[in-house]
């Protein structure tokens, strides 16, 4: 039967402290590894955080929308400046429902607007364009049907497209309203009109009525 030395003995635990140090200093390692992913994760989400938060849209309002211009030449003209969003032009306001009105609903390129709203995917682009083109022509090109007109445009600050929906919204409501109103008005004068007819009428029957009584009572003296 073979006896360790007491040298045998200390090597054995030197080697047992040394497999501890080593999974030790592992674990230590991999929560290091644990704490750089999260570090890096936390950082990215807050790059993304911050790329979203630049990325801010910008709203510029149209006052004068030239003869011929539509939401599609708007976007052709405008969008070599930036990325366009959402564009919103108000058709004239033409009071009367003749055919032509009529007609020219179904030819949306006949329909003239009046003032309009261009929705820029960044808002700094929308603050350069306004200083950039306001009061400047249109286009260059003497061919071309907007070489006389003129950009009157501003950047609204703190504006967001949803003001506008609810300013829309707004205004349909009174409009509505109004219509309702002037409808309910001709309502009462028709009717007042349609009583004096009948009361004028049925005055007439009256007075004839009276004439004949009278006639007959004539005859009847004679």
């Amino acid at each position: 039967m073979q006896i360790d030395s007491d040298e045998d003995v200390k090597e054995e635990k030197a080697t047992d402290q040394n497999i501890e140090a080593d999974s030790a200093s592992n674990a230590a390692e991999d929560d290091d590894d644990d704490e750089m992913d999260l570090a890096s994760f936390s950082a990215s989400a807050n790059k993304t955080k911050t790329i979203a938060k630049k990325r801010k849209k910008g709203i510029i309002y149209i006052s004068n929308i030239p003869k011929h211009m539509n939401v599609t030449r708007l976007r052709e003209i405008l969008g070599g400046f930036g990325q366009i969003g959402r564009v919103y032009l108000q058709p004239e306001k033409k009071l009367g429902g003749d055919k032509k009105t009529k007609k020219n609903k179904r030819k949306r390129y006949n329909i003239h607007f009046t003032e309009g709203w261009v929705e820029f995917e960044s808002k700094r682009v929308a603050k350069q364009i306004v200083p950039l083109l306001n009061n400047k022509q249109i286009s260059t090109r003497k061919k071309s049907q907007f070489y006389d007109s003129l950009w009157s445009m501003k950047y609204l600050p703190r504006f967001k497209w949803v003001h506008l929906t609810e300013r829309m919204n707004y205004e349909q409501a009174v409009h509505k309203q109004r219509l309702q109103t002037e409808v309910s008005q001709a309502r009462k004068e028709t009717t007042f009109f349609q009583n004096n007819l009948d009361k004028s009428e049925h005055l007439k029957k009256l007075a004839k009525k009276a004439k004949k009584l009278e006639s007959s009572g004539n005859k009847e003296e004679a």
